[in-house]
């Protein structure tokens, strides 16, 4: 016969067994730190990423967390798929609290505040992504202590300062992703002979660019106001499969070499690069734009086979190499911008009809352009040929 001092019994010890299966299973600064970071977040309009984090249950089946053991190895904070709302509010200094995580990401949402100091703890950390948000301030000095990252992505927020010199430095680090934030100062020294891909555009950095490790494939340092001679810095880069040092103030030679390295894409447009342009083999690269330099000399036929080809706004004489033509009219160069030179012919039949699919312009140079070219951008002007005195001067002259 159950009495219902017995069954009073079997409910306390069942609720008993029941909540310390549920809080048993985290390590307690774990669970504490959880918390924690609940009440700093909040869902923005439409996210229901919160919505399940119940902490009467067992928070490793909370989305975004992941366990191993009774420790947080993975923290993924809020809904990563494409376009859904994301979170608001600040990043709680208690993350530094779970001692083995190795993965933090935060999707794009609001948050905003500081980066915490107390991330510099976490020495198992191997990816840090937080892009599209609006964290301020620095990134923490002490950031050399994670040993073990590989990923910093911090794009598109609005931090500032320097980028710390020790960053340089994680023997690790593979991918530091920095884009779009207000960064000052030099691009640190780089030694992790890991680094793949490093994203620095849209910055307010400035000085000369010290060496680079050879590892990388991608650069992108367009958009700051960076200085100074680079060929030397270039020519180590043998892997690069995309770079772009658009918008900046380097000057210099363009390095012959620079063209066979196995690229997809080269930016190096509106600087102050400087002399004659010598690849020294036919160039595969599919993009190359080396657009509002300074530029001279005669345009190198080994050009031919890049599809898209900006040089214009440069000081470029001679006629056009006419393997251009050939290429043009069978439509392998999509894109042929020549505007803004000292060219002084193409050997193009006026009759010749340029398919729809390619783009050529040869505005303002030292001849009249023989074929209608409609396909020009509106900054090329309406001026179809330099005044004489200008292309006497063979090119010498500032555009």
């Amino acid at each position: 016969m159950i009495t219902s001092s017995n069954l009073s019994l079997t409910l306390l010890l069942f609720l008993f067994f029941f909540f310390s299966r549920c809080h048993s299973i985290l390590d307690p600064l774990d669970f504490l730190a959880l918390q924690s970071i609940r009440k700093s977040m909040s869902d923005l309009p439409g996210s229901t990423f919160f919505s399940a984090w119940d902490f009467t249950s067992d928070p490793c089946n909370f989305p975004g967390v992941y366990c191993l053991g009774d420790k947080v190895t993975a923290l993924n904070l809020g809904d990563p798929r494409a376009g859904s709302p994301g979170l608001s509010g600040r990043l709680d200094p208690a993350l530094g609290d779970l001692s083995a995580l190795t993965e933090l990401s935060l999707v794009p949402g609001r948050v905003t505040g500081p980066l915490p100091e107390t991330l510099t703890r976490l020495t198992d950390l191997r990816f840090l992504a937080a892009s599209k948000n609006f964290l301020t301030g620095r990134i923490p000095d002490a950031i050399a202590s994670l040993r073990q990252l590989r990923t910093v992505d911090l794009s598109y927020n609005q931090l500032s300062g320097q980028i710390p010199p020790s960053i340089g430095r994680i023997p690790s680090l593979s991918n530091l992703i920095l884009c779009h934030n207000r960064f000052t100062g030099p691009v640190p020294d780089l030694s992790s002979t890991s680094l793949v891909r490093l994203d620095l555009k849209h910055n307010d950095l400035s000085g000369w660019l010290s060496p680079l490790p050879p590892s990388l494939q991608y650069l992108s340092l367009s958009s700051n106001r960076l200085t100074g001679w680079v060929d030397r810095v270039l020519t180590r880069l043998g892997r690069l499969s995309y770079l772009d040092l658009s918008m900046n103030r380097f000057t210099g030679l363009i390095p012959g070499t620079l063209f066979s390295f196995p690229m997809s894409s080269l930016q190096l447009q509106r600087n102050l690069f400087v002399g004659p342009v010598h690849p020294v083999d036919q160039v595969s690269i599919r993009t190359v734009d080396l657009s509002y330099n300074r530029l001279s000399g005669q345009i190198s036929p080994m050009f031919v086979s890049v599809e898209n080809l900006y040089l214009n706004n440069n000081r470029f004489t001679g006629q056009v190499p006419g393997s251009f033509v050939d290429r043009l009219i069978s439509a392998g160069i999509q894109i042929l911008y020549l505007q803004h030179n000292f060219l002084t012919g193409i050997a193009i039949n006026p009759t010749a009809e340029i398919p729809l699919s390619s783009s050529l312009c040869l505005q303002y140079n030292c001849m009249a352009p023989p074929v209608q070219t409609p396909s020009c951008p509106v900054k090329a002007g309406k001026v179809k040929t330099r005044p004489v005195t200008q292309c006497g001067m063979l090119g010498n002259s500032g555009d």
